[in-house]
């Protein structure tokens, strides 16, 4: 794991006890601090004392508490370390570790404090509303591909503290999403990766332009002189690299719609994979990875589960697993890499229309909605398209196998949530990959 002497002796407060938080925890007693943690979930706080408490009395210097910090004095701790998932616009948190003057801090802030320890290394992050852990992970995998150590991390769903310090030469590739930034004061990446900024998650922010500069503040934090790249292909993104002009070469902006021969490229087609391989590419070049490594790692690259996922082809239908669209904006890219789609779409809706999806209705046999968004989706889409409620995604992927034809695609692209139905996107996904598995 990663620790920091610079933490011995301190207090702190954990706040959320899922993978993150667990990490955080432990890095902290490890380095020698004192820690007080919580989580809501019962469960969690009890595989923490469980599971963890004779191993950390036995090794671990610090000392560890459980108590909610909302109902505890905060004077003299170091920071309270919050979950991304703890709404701060909400949570009596904020209020609390405010009047205390202790800083709100994530996982990802305790890494950037932790770094003047590591080995000489760079951290390339990577934030957007869609895109990032494929571009993350795309990256992740060219340097490892150029024989560069490398370790991935952030919104990806590993927790960057729980890794182990490269080598020296290594570096560090971070998923962030705009809550982990807003929990950030000082990470000052060597490439920073902007791909896009789209309406999401506004229940946090106070209208969009507050969740643009978030996003926005990944560069802020930056020297000057480090690289930036950012895709140019919506209104925010554009205004967000026109603030950054003074850069110069330290600048890459990707624009919308380039031409590339992405045939060579298994795991990355469709329009948004393009920009997500440039983004790649330009940040790799800004690393200095030889071009044959870059081309190599494109080739090679074998995607990520959940995204545009290949599950299984069925009586020569394709099914397409790419469940971690949860948004509209999202799922348009998956509308446009296949034709003749079976389009399974629904759950837990973050918006109240489809329009980033309408100028690919033409590649969509027949639609079957699903979940909580199911009926007002079949009202939204019945006349424009052939359209069913379904309910569920078993008895989704029941029908579009009764009426699938060989040649066509079977996708799972809900444009939503997953949290009516399930606990998150991967069991979605992973119900998905089970029900095509089991069909004769």
């Amino acid at each position: 794991m990663i620790t920091s002497p610079s933490w011995r002796g301190k207090r702190y407060a954990v706040l959320g006890l899922a993978r993150s938080g667990a990490a955080t925890v432990r890095a902290l007693l490890a380095s020698g601090a004192d820690v007080v943690t919580w989580d809501q979930d019962e469960t969690k706080r009890k595989a923490v004392f469980d599971d963890w408490l004779d191993d950390l009395i036995v090794n671990e210097p610090g000392t560890l508490e459980m108590a909610d910090p909302v109902e505890i004095d905060l004077t003299g701790f170091a920071g309270v370390v919050v979950s991304p998932g703890v709404p701060l616009n909400r949570h009596p948190i904020a209020a609390k570790a405010r009047e205390a003057g202790v800083p709100i801090i994530g996982d990802i802030e305790l890494f950037a404090q932790a770094r003047e320890y590591l080995r000489s290394h760079r951290v390339v992050g990577i934030t957007g509303t869609n895109g990032k852990s494929t571009t993350t992970a795309l990256i992740h995998h060219i340097l490892e591909t150029a024989g560069i150590p490398a370790r991935m991390g952030g919104n990806i769903g590993l927790p960057i503290l729980g890794e182990e310090s490269l080598p020296v030469g290594g570096v560090y590739v971070l998923e962030l999403s705009s809550y982990q930034i807003d929990l950030t004061v000082s990470l000052d990446c060597d490439v920073a990766v902007l791909l896009n900024v789209t309406p999401d998650h506004l229940d946090r922010y106070d209208g969009f332009g507050a969740y643009a500069a978030s996003k926005a503040r990944l560069f802020a934090m930056q020297s000057k002189d480090h690289d930036a790249v950012i895709g140019i292909g919506d209104d925010a993104s554009a205004r967000i690299a026109r603030s950054l002009s003074a850069r110069g070469e330290h600048l890459t902006k990707i624009a919308p719609g380039a031409c590339m021969d992405q045939s060579r490229w298994p795991s990355l087609q469709g329009p948004h994979n393009a920009q997500n391989a440039l983004a790649a590419i330009a940040a790799c070049q800004a690393l200095g990875v030889p071009e044959a490594a870059i081309d190599a790692g494109l080739e090679s690259f074998k995607g990520l589960p959940h995204r545009m996922e290949r599950v299984g082809t069925v009586g020569g239908v394709a099914y397409i697993n790419d469940s971690k669209a949860t948004n509209p904006e999202s799922t348009a890219p998956a509308l446009a890499a296949f034709d003749n789609i079976h389009w399974i779409v629904g759950g837990k809706a973050k918006t109240d229309n489809l329009d980033a999806c309408e100028p690919y209705f033409d590649h969509v046999r027949m639609v079957y909605t699903i979940g909580e968004a199911g009926p007002a989706f079949y009202q939204m889409l019945h006349g424009k398209l052939v359209t069913g409620y379904y309910e569920t995604l078993a008895n989704a992927v029941a029908a579009a196998h009764a009426n699938a034809e060989p040649g066509e695609t079977v996708l799972l692209s809900p444009a939503c949530a997953s949290f009516d139905q399930f606990r998150d996107y991967e069991e979605r996904g992973d119900t998905f990959r089970g029900l095509v598995e089991a069909l004769p």
